[in-house]
C-alpha cells in the first residue's frame, strides 16, 4: 500500500468466484480431486486467453505419445 498497489482482495475473490464457484458449486455435483483439478485448469486457460495455445500443444504431444514408435512395429 505504501507503494500505491492496491491490497486486491476484491480482485482475488472475484477470481476464485469465477474459476471456482460458478463451475465446482452446482446442486447435487460431485467431484473427485482430480476432476475438480482438471476442470480448473481448463476455465483458467480458458479465462487467460491461453487456451487455444494450449490445445495445440496438448495435440502435438498426445500425437508424439501414440504414434511415436508406430513405425518401430512395421520392421
Amino acid at each position: 500500500m505504501a507503494d500505491g498497489l492496491p491490497i486486491a482482495s476484491g480482485v482475488i475473490e472475484g477470481a476464485c468466484r469465477h474459476l471456482i464457484n460458478d463451475r465446482l458449486d452446482i446442486t447435487g455435483a460431485r467431484w473427485s480431486l482430480a476432476g475438480a483439478e482438471a476442470m480448473l485448469k481448463l476455465r483458467s486457460l480458458k479465462s487467460s486467453g491461453d487456451f487455444d495455445e494450449y490445445w495445440s500443444f496438448h495435440k502435438k504431444q498426445s500425437k508424439l505419445r501414440l504414434y511415436t514408435n508406430f513405425n518401430l512395429m512395421d520392421e
